[in-house]
């Protein structure tokens, strides 16, 4: 059947999917980048109970209401409190962009292989990075490496689909 909803695309690799298919669970990458993505979407999520955690460890609370303990003020200042609220603002600042870019790679029917790699490194990096920043802080250059894996890979991937879309343009 020869419809366009049902043309195929051809990648590098002579692999041929449909156009349509790029995006279900048909799709190996696909499933590759949602179970990735969910990894990331709970590992921030756990951010926020990250900070909670220390709020209460620390006794710190930004609003008045909030003052469970007696003898305790409102505090906006409380390093261990800071530095999860920094490494979460960082995974917002790193990851939604992330995602946005991952899932554009994943309509250019990249290898498979390369791709849940990439998906994996990714997670596992901004994974490490909360550990060594927010967890158990680890002197540099631990954390900018874990850092900049996932970036160079977002670039990647904005080079790849680039690449294979410049002749449209």
């Amino acid at each position: 059947m020869s419809s366009p909803m049902h043309n195929t695309y051809n990648n590098n690799n002579g692999s041929q999917l449909a156009n349509m298919e790029l995006l279900t669970l048909d799709n190996p990458v696909f499933c590759c980048y949602l179970f990735w993505a969910t990894v990331l979407v709970a590992k921030m999520l756990l951010m926020s109970l990250l900070t909670a955690l220390q709020r209460f460890r620390y006794k710190v609370f930004p609003n008045e209401e909030d003052l469970f303990f007696k003898n305790i003020e409102v505090q906006f200042d409380d390093p261990h409190v800071e530095r999860v609220r920094r490494a979460h603002r960082n995974d917002m600042e790193n990851i939604l962009p992330y995602f946005i870019m991952a899932l554009i790679y994943v309509c250019t029917n990249p290898n498979p292989l390369v791709a849940c790699n990439l998906f994996r490194v990714a997670a596992i990096a901004r994974i490490v990075h909360t550990l060594v920043y927010a967890v158990y802080p680890v002197p540099q250059p631990s954390r900018i490496l874990a850092f900049a894996t996932m970036m160079l890979i977002t670039f990647y991937m904005a080079a790849v689909v680039a690449l294979r879309t410049l002749r449209f343009i």
